[in-house]
């Protein structure tokens, strides 16, 4: 498995990895797989071809939208990681609307799309691609565990945030402490991989949340769940 892998990446003089054209195919087909079983996962759970429709189609926005405001980034940070246009907000929110199963599908799919967006510019090894793309976007979905709660969105939203952010900062622990910078404190240097990793994301994080305290936002939001999850 692996050996087939690495047909598709080729090795950088800094020994990092970078994705070649063969490597967009197979993580394309790839996407092409996820999303036909998440269309499976999301038609076990509606029993009228309408709610089905309604379901796929406001996932494949939500992540749509979700991809294009990634692009849109306020700041970036020298070694991966940005504040954006609420593009985790997205991703939560098909969580939010249809519960954990959705939402992590839908999650790891974007986190795919996250590991493309970069180009594969900088992979270690496979589980360093785990743990900073597709385990720690997947980790968005943990919102889909409140969707049934009250100020389940924002509650999911926080969670999804803190479990990007612990997966982030286990890759930082594990494969990225060496570009720590000198000027980090040395007896705090257990504390940079969450303090990297963990000041964009609750920027981010605070930035959505003071959008959902717009009265208006607000208002808008619930009129869009209840159009995308009432019942026929």
């Amino acid at each position: 498995m692996v050996p087939f892998l690495f047909q598709f990446i080729s090795r950088a003089d800094d020994g990092s990895y970078v994705l070649e054209k063969g490597g967009y195919v197979v993580f394309g087909i790839a996407i092409f797989l996820l999303i036909c079983i998440a269309a499976a996962i999301m038609s076990s759970k509606d029993k009228g071809d309408s709610r089905r429709a309604v379901r796929l189609t406001v996932s494949a926005i939500s992540i749509a939208l979700a991809f294009i405001t990634s692009y849109i980034q306020l700041f970036k940070l020298p070694w991966g990681g940005s504040v954006t246009l609420f593009s985790m907000f997205f991703v939560c929110f098909v969580g939010y609307l249809y519960g954990p199963s959705t939402g992590i599908t839908a999650a790891f799919a974007f986190g795919i799309l996250q590991f493309l967006q970069s180009g594969g510019s900088y992979i270690l090894s496979i589980p360093q691609v785990l743990f900073d793309y597709i385990l720690a976007f997947a980790a968005l979905g943990i919102a889909g565990f409140f969707y049934k709660s009250k100020n389940g969105l924002i509650t999911g939203y926080i969670a999804g945030c803190i479990g990007r952010g612990v997966f982030a900062s286990i890759a930082g622990y594990l494969y990225w402490m060496d570009y720590m910078p000198e000027s980090f404190p040395k007896k705090l240097a257990f504390l940079y991989p969450v303090a990297y990793n963990f000041s964009y994301i609750l920027i981010e994080m605070a930035l959505t949340l003071v959008l959902l305290a717009i009265p208006s936002v607000r208002k808008s939001i619930k009129r869009i769940a209840f159009e995308a999850t009432k019942k026929d």
